[in-house]
């Protein structure tokens, strides 16, 4: 078998084509038709009030923290279990970050712990969507409302998931996604921020555009634009929207066959003893299935790195995931000092298996044989 990776990059048909219309018109820098058209996708087929795509899900967070004017002094509620830019963001404005553990089965931010964190000094929660399974989003707003504290999504890998029958991204005040090469929809790098409230809009688009009323000036509705606010060079080039717009145009194909790998995955996995074995992803009541990733929970630290090992001997990528934030090297110091086992648990044993459009179904059943065979449950 030749080597399996933990992701590949895949074209459907008309990414290069879109590139070499771009390049054509003789407009590749950000903002142009192929901009616009991911924008009014993701508008009508979502909801969302306004869509900006940024050079990344780490840029339309940064945009969270402007828009919502987090400063020093002010705490930020996260899960401790996510990725750095989730913190980061914050922390760049010289915003506390306070971090919650995860669930006891499932890695994403237990909304039952929120409430005691929350402090005078408190402005926004963070909720991560991980693996695309969604938080308890009525839980959240209806802290945000009784703190009056704003709500930003990391959906980074939700595009296309639900809260019951809400799209996630549409619920919180803003929301980010990632199209980064590891995720369903995918642009190389790539992001968006959603803004689901409409007094954010306007200055969304401008700190957008570097701090400068441009777009509104490109609109016809000032005679010319001026530097306006702060803000950054968050848009990505036509090159990257002309990408993003042909994945998006095949959203349905691309997550059909992500289906058919999870759930092969699910059903064969679930053979024999494996409940003395391994954990498998525990979705949620509320939520729907993007078939992002596909995780196992192994008992130990020690089990997970065997796992891998003898993966890794048999030419297929599976791999860890987050650690935890509140022990990374960065905030330790800065941590209070509460202990979060479940994100570490899950820090230091989940494993994620390869999932990608390509993965074919032989591939698929030599990773699902081998893993069976390290645990003893071939059948």
């Amino acid at each position: 078998m030749n080597k399996i990776p933990f992701n590949k990059p895949f074209l459907l048909g008309k990414e290069v084509e879109y590139i070499r219309e771009a390049v054509v018109s003789g407009r590749i820098s950000g903002d142009g038709s192929f901009t616009k058209r991911c924008h009014s996708f993701f508008q009508d087929k979502f909801s969302f009030k306004k869509c900006l795509i940024t050079t990344s899900c780490t840029a339309a967070l940064e945009m969270a923290a402007i828009l919502t004017e987090i400063g020093p002094g002010d705490e930020v509620i996260m899960p401790s279990y996510t990725f750095v830019s989730t913190a980061n963001a914050f922390i760049l404005r010289g915003a506390k970050v306070v971090f919650i553990d995860s669930h006891p089965d499932c890695p994403g931010i237990d909304e039952n712990l929120i409430e005691q964190q929350i402090t005078n000094r408190t402005k926004a929660i963070v909720p991560v969507h991980y693996a695309g399974f969604a938080c308890d989003m009525d839980k959240i707003m209806g802290l945000a409302d009784k703190y009056n504290l704003f709500v930003i999504e990391d959906a980074a890998q939700a595009i296309d998931g639900n809260y019951k029958s809400r799209p996630l991204g549409s619920i919180g005040h803003l929301s980010t996604f990632s199209f980064h090469e590891t995720k369903n929809v995918i642009s190389g790098e790539g992001g968006m921020l959603v803004v689901n409230d409409p007094k954010f809009i306007r200055r969304a688009e401008i700190i957008w555009e570097k701090g400068t009323n441009r777009s509104a000036f490109f609109r016809g509705e000032v005679d010319k634009y001026n530097w306006v606010d702060i803000g950054s060079s968050f848009l990505p080039s036509e090159i990257i929207a002309a990408f993003l717009l042909a994945q998006l145009e095949n959203l349905d194909i691309i997550q059909e066959r992500r289906r058919e790998v999870w759930e092969l995955y699910q059903s064969e996995l679930m053979t024999g003893s494996w409940e003395k074995q391994y954990g498998l992803p525990k979705i949620p009541s509320y939520s729907s299935n993007n078939y992002h990733l596909f995780y196992m929970i192994c008992k130990s630290q020690e089990q997970r790195s065997s796992l891998i090992k003898y993966l890794k001997a048999k030419n297929i990528s599976a791999v860890f995931h987050y650690q935890s934030l509140h022990k990374s090297p960065y905030y330790l110091s800065k941590h209070d000092g509460r202990e979060l086992r479940h994100a570490d648990r899950f820090s230091d044993c989940l494993v994620r298996l390869p999932l990608y459009f390509e993965l074919t179904k032989e591939e698929q059943r030599f990773i699902i044989d081998s893993i069976l065979e390290f645990f003893g449950l071939k059948k």
